[in-house]
């Protein structure tokens, strides 16, 4: 049986190679969906589809588990989403998220799908770890170590840094404003 799980992984986490270790005692193979794979350079989404594919492509190398990364781009329509994923990625036969949307999704078009409780969710969570990287705190150990050797590659501390940097030099608020408003999809998305 194969698995499908998708996030945005920015970055890849502990808590999601958590749930990936739980889901390979149920299939034989696991697609991962780079979600938002258009998405980049953002507060919300500073790395790219590449970039990804790599954290999470060297994160479950050592796994016995046969595994297809897939980037995903968004699309504005819910109502085909799943297609549009079907579209991109090896059949599947079970889903696996605990977005409520993309559980609605995959239900409505029969597609079974299976969550896992949070692992750490109080630690472990993009958001958290983007502002803990932005600002200098400890993040390393949130992450597989593959995940940090990648973003170290990249120059991922300093690309979040920049595009974090505002007009508002440095203000907190407007850093929250400019990451709501890429949550939105407004202009600084």
């Amino acid at each position: 049986m194969r698995g499908f799980y998708i996030g945005r992984f920015q970055p890849y986490h502990n808590g999601h190679q958590h749930m990936v270790e739980e889901i390979i005692e149920e299939v034989d193979e696991l697609v991962l969906g780079i979600g938002s794979a258009d998405a980049s350079h953002t507060v919300r989404n500073p790395f790219t589809a590449g970039e990804r594919v790599m954290m999470v492509t060297k994160s479950v190398a050592p796994l016995d588990l046969t595994t297809y990364v897939v980037p995903i781009e968004d699309i504005d329509r819910n109502s085909v989403w799943v297609s549009h994923v079907r579209s991109m990625s090896p059949a599947f036969d079970v889903a696996y998220s605990n977005n409520p949307l993309v559980v609605q999704l995959f239900r409505e078009a029969g597609v079974e799908v299976r969550g896992s409780p949070m692992y750490n969710r109080d630690e472990l969570e993009g958001t958290e770890l983007r502002e803990r990287m932005r600002v200098g705190d400890r993040w390393e150990h949130l992450v597989p170590d593959p995940v940090v050797e990648v973003v170290h590659a990249v120059g991922g501390i300093e690309r979040l840094r920049r595009v974090a940097d505002t007009d508002a030099n440095g203000d907190e608020a407007a850093v929250e404003a400019a990451e709501a408003a890429a949550d939105e999809g407004g202009p600084d998305a």
